[in-house]
């Protein structure tokens, strides 16, 4: 939850910090556009690595359309908070009483949010995907503006927090968890980047599911000032960033914020090494956000490779596979517990007795089933042990990988 309402007060100068002589690894963020500077083209380039200090959607309103691959937003929560809040032991709690997070009324916190939406919705490639996080104050009326403006919801992502604040008036039940909802430019979207196959390797082979169990933002992660006051009170963990972007963008992809803050997202995009963008209306916050990013080292590239997706990996026939000799005509597939047997023909089908079919036909008539994964139920020995047909397709896609990087390499 960030600063960057429509129609708020922009300050009269905007302070240029220019890239100069810095290597890719090195540049820091910049903070850009000095007064009276002209607006970004439309057909101009977007910033990358950049600061924008201003009104988000004026802001917005100077980048070129379709420019951005994933948006992350962070928008002013609209707590609507009445005095106070004390512990049991009277001391005050460090909560969220700031100007940017206070509207008169619904109409105008809606009002607020079709503005930012529809800028942002302006940015963003047909392929891009949107996440907006938000809590039981504001997050479905976002929602309901989301679809209205033609977005597409994909997921809504349950944040359940590790170490909540309690409720210390003890009226409510504890608020452990914020609610984000990730979602599409439009219906039609089908090329947008979820990478699936990266998660579930990082999650012991299981799917990743909607709901996420990470801490909030405390110790040496926390920006404090001098006198050990949180410079922004929404600050969200480095954790939670780093996951949005893993799953829904690939380096050297640009990412939007337009509730910029203390920078997480840019800090998140520069150790993942995608690019960014970020709009922030107050000069102190952006201030921390920049001194903080330039700090962080990006990964090494071999540790942000992209997983390939079984979708995206060359097809490759079984027959295909035995025109490679790495299974001869023959030789005999079974199951992992020898309970089934299939010959393997010369034109890359099994037989079992008079039937004679592909490996998934086949495999489904042995069990006697309406379908079955061929590649991963038949075997084949070798040097004595069960291997699946799965790996010898696995060595024929490694093969013609390698045979593309040999001709592609000059001479």
């Amino acid at each position: 939850m960030r600063t960057a309402r429509a129609g708020a007060f922009r300050p009269p100068a905007q302070l240029q910090v220019l890239r100069t002589g810095a290597s890719e690894a090195k540049r820091p963020a910049a903070i850009l556009r000095a007064a009276g500077q002209d607006t970004v083209g439309k057909d101009s380039t977007a910033p990358r690595d950049a600061i924008l200090i201003g009104d988000c959607v004026a802001e917005m309103m100077r980048l070129p359309e379709a420019s951005v691959d994933l948006v992350f937003a962070d928008p002013p929560y609209n707590l609507q908070l009445e005095g106070a809040l004390s512990r049991p032991d009277q001391s005050l709690v460090d909560g969220v009483d700031d100007a940017w997070d206070k509207f008169a009324d619904f109409a105008e916190y809606d009002a607020f949010t079709r503005q930012w939406l529809t800028a942002v919705r302006r940015l963003m490639k047909p392929s891009a995907t949107i996440v907006v996080i938000g809590s039981y104050h504001n997050i479905f009326r976002v929602g309901a503006i989301l679809q209205d403006l033609g977005f597409w919801i994909l997921n809504d992502i349950v944040w359940r927090k590790a170490n909540p604040m309690p409720n210390f008036r003890g009226r409510r039940f504890t608020n452990a968890h914020e609610t984000m909802i990730w979602a599409a430019r439009d219906p039609q979207a089908k090329a947008y980047t979820f990478n699936y196959e990266t998660l579930k390797a990082g999650n012991e082979d299981v799917q990743v599911r909607s709901d996420w169990f990470l801490p909030i933002c405390t110790g040496t992660e926390r920006l404090k000032d001098e006198t050990g006051r949180k410079t922004h009170p929404t600050q969200k963990p480095e954790a939670l960033l780093m996951r949005v972007l893993l799953a829904a963008s690939n380096p050297g992809d640009l990412v939007l914020d337009p509730f910029f803050g203390s920078g997480t997202t840019g800090v998140a995009a520069r150790r993942l090494r995608r690019a960014f963008i970020g709009l922030e209306r107050d000069r102190t916050y952006a201030a921390a956000a920049r001194q903080r990013i330039d700090a962080v080292e990006p990964l090494p590239e071999e540790a942000l490779a992209i997983a390939p997706t079984r979708r995206s990996e060359p097809r490759v026939a079984f027959s295909s596979v035995v025109e490679a000799r790495l299974a001869r005509p023959g030789e005999r597939l079974v199951d992992a517990r020898r309970r089934f047997s299939a010959v393997v023909r010369a034109d890359g089908a099994l037989a079992i007795g008079p039937a004679v079919g592909s490996i998934h036909k086949i495999g489904a008539l042995a069990q006697g089933l309406p379908a079955c994964n061929g590649w991963t139920f038949w075997h084949i020995e070798r040097d004595g042990e069960l291997t699946p047909i799965d790996e010898l397709r696995a060595a024929m896609r490694a093969a013609m990988r390698e045979a593309a990087e040999s001709t592609a390499d000059p001479l």
